[in-house]
């Protein structure tokens, strides 16, 4: 008789476990606590736009994984060409590579420190805020990234570790901040140079392929795990027996449900650091409200860090001869969060001073909330991590995805975790 295989979450992750399983002669059965699949590459619908669960593009690098996304539907294809706000100033991305557009004044600034900037050892370097001093100077660090910092991950750069930046941030050289002060810049400096994007459907259709045939089962929230009856507990009083457990819950989440889990795990997990955040939806009646495929915002009286345009990401994401937006607040876990009307509150207010459109063009707004958004990589985080991971490897609990291998993963990377986990 075949073991029974369990998959807790039918997020990108858990659809490629399930996938990966089924190519392989083998059965599982996945567990999703909502009402659809899909996780944070899901998405929903109101009144005839499409709204994505934070927002996603393809750049995967892998053959194989590239040939399952484009099995499963058809894609545009998207030069990123992001925006930056800036007291009232509209820089090209990266805001470091394109300063001409500023005050001489604040451009003498941003330069003179840059020249001037620390010079360390990259082993010498024990902070995000010391990294970002050593590559951008002391002006440009405080002005731009330091605030962004607190809006995207709600602390301060002091207090994150450095391995997580790898190619996200972009390092110029003297030549390319003079040469961006003097004059526009047209070069893509973003990391990945083509973003893809699922024509219909929403980003989730990239796992079209792989969900055919799945079992999934939702509404099926877990409350309790026994690892010694090998025995999950379900939210709605059912029960379930495994052979083999894959989960992509959260570390923080997943101790919680172990029987008997040891005070220490508990208190290791609670140490984790990760954010949350609101998705602020907004539906117009005209076709060209988004002027950006995505930009950030650095102003820290504007809640919003990151704004969106579902429509310029497919047309099929909104009705015809519409436009739409979406923006991202985040806060880190252990803090306070501010009420969810003030937030959409706060960005309507704020994208309407920005000029970006006038109230009577909105016919739709909606707020949702995430509980996880990202993780965050605090000095104490690869200790702390391996520790519950040690502990759920143990009890025979087997982790994949973002929260489940508590890392900072674009989305391809987290459908290898599927992949990797069946091998």
């Amino acid at each position: 008789m075949q073991n029974k295989i369990v998959i807790l979450g039918s997020g990108i992750a858990g659809i490629s476990a399930g996938y990966h399983l089924k190519e392989k002669g083998q059965k599982s059965i996945i567990y999703e606590k909502d009402n659809d699949w899909g996780g944070l590459c899901g998405n929903f619908v109101i009144d005839g736009f499409r709204f994505d669960r934070f927002v996603h593009f393809s750049f995967a690098d892998n053959e194989y994984i590239k040939n399952i996304f484009s099995n499963s539907c058809d894609f545009l294809e998207h030069v990123p060409y992001p925006n930056n706000y800036y007291k009232g100033y509209w820089l090209k991305h990266p805001a470091q590579n394109n300063l001409s557009i500023l005050s001489t004044d604040e451009k003498i600034k941003i330069i003179i420190d840059f020249i001037n900037r620390p010079i360390k050892e990259v082993k010498d370097i024990k902070s995000y805020d010391e990294w970002l001093r050593c590559q951008y100077g002391n002006y440009f660090a405080e002005e731009f990234p330091f605030k962004y910092t607190r809006k995207y991950w709600g602390l301060e750069a002091k207090d994150l570790e450095t391995k997580w930046v790898g190619i996200r941030m972009s390092s110029p050289s003297l030549e390319e901040v003079l040469k961006g002060a003097f004059d526009l810049q047209d070069k893509c400096f973003y990391y990945a140079k083509i973003m893809k994007y699922p024509t219909t459907g929403g980003y989730r259709s990239i796992l079209n392929k792989c969900r055919e045939g799945l079992d999934i089962r939702f509404n099926k929230e877990v409350i309790k795990i026994n690892t010694e009856k090998k025995e999950i507990l379900f939210k709605d009083g059912s029960k379930e027996k495994y052979d083999r457990l894959i989960s992509s819950l959260p570390l923080p989440e997943i101790v919680k449900f172990i029987d008997n889990c040891p005070t220490n795990i508990l208190n290791t997990a609670n140490k984790l650091h990760w954010t949350c955040g609101y998705q602020i939806s907004l539906g117009f009646n005209k076709p060209n409200i988004a002027k950006d495929l995505w930009f950030y915002i650095y102003d820290e009286d504007i809640l919003s860090s990151r704004v969106y345009s579902p429509n310029l990401k497919s047309p099929d994401n909104v009705p015809e001869g519409c436009s739409s937006l979406q923006a991202e607040v985040f806060y880190d876990c252990k803090i306070k969060i501010d009420k969810p009307e003030d937030v959409l509150n706060n960005t309507i207010t704020k994208l309407i001073e920005m000029k970006l459109f006038k109230k009577e063009d909105l016919i739709v707004k909606d707020i949702r909330f995430e509980k996880y958004a990202n993780v965050t990589f605090t000095p104490d985080i690869y200790e702390n991590r391996q520790i519950i991971l040690d502990y759920l490897n143990n009890k025979k609990i087997e982790s994949i995805g973002r929260f489940g291998k508590w890392d900072y993963l674009w989305s391809h990377q987290a459908f290898e975790t599927g992949m990797e986990v069946i091998k």
